[in-house]
């Protein structure tokens, strides 16, 4: 702010402690986690056939979109990331990126068998578990899942966000607590200009 020959600055430490004050008590948590369950955008990560399934759970016989949810092409506009199949190790960086690029409070879900533990390739030396990669907030279990299983997740964590207060306590607090366990980035990605040997040091 500026006024004839003076200049106010405005404490930000002491404002964004008053904001997240706000934000821990009141109706605003509750209606910060309300809002975001109803707008979820998710973006889809696909290396297997489960994409064929994300195609009908958002097709006009099974409507996932009534729950409050429409799937988004980009992840700066997103706050749901789906990952479907298999991750190898290449593939984990590219998880990572894409789910940086999303504003947060921000979701995942990690859909079929390879996604949970790998399936088919579940003792490859080239592959790594998602909830190695990102925090995953709900498992879908099944090869591939029915879009029914689809639906059926994006309601439990509508349930997740508004009885946990996930949304309201990420925005209050500035991070989420489960981030610790996932592997740094710049080991997944090979940034450090050594040879990482990610399934013993981070099994």
């Amino acid at each position: 702010m500026f006024s004839k020959g003076n200049m106010f600055l405005a404490d930000m430490d002491e404002m964004v402690k008053r904001a997240r004050e706000i934000l821990k008590k009141g109706p605003l948590p509750s209606m910060v986690d309300w809002a975001t369950a109803f707008s979820l955008w998710p973006v889809h990560l696909m290396t297997s056939c489960c994409g064929c399934e994300i195609g009908a759970a958002w097709g006009p016989r099974f409507d996932n979109e009534r729950y409050g949810s429409l799937p988004w092409v980009s992840p700066r506009q997103t706050n749901l990331i789906i990952v479907e199949g298999t991750v190898t190790r290449k593939m984990g960086c590219s998880v990572r990126i894409t789910w940086e690029q999303m504003p947060y409070p921000k979701f995942a879900i990690a859909m079929g068998v390879c996604a949970l533990d790998g399936g088919l390739f579940y003792n490859s030396y080239n592959i790594i578990r998602p909830w190695q990669v990102i925090p995953i907030d709900i498992y879908i279990p099944g090869c591939p899942p029915r879009p029914e299983a689809v639906a059926r997740s994006i309601v439990e964590l509508q349930r997740k966000i508004r009885e946990e207060g996930v949304a309201s306590g990420w925005l209050a607090d500035g991070e989420r607590q489960d981030l610790k366990n996932i592997i740094p980035k710049e080991d997944l990605c090979s940034w450090r200009g050594e040879d990482v040997d990610l399934s013993t040091r981070y099994s």
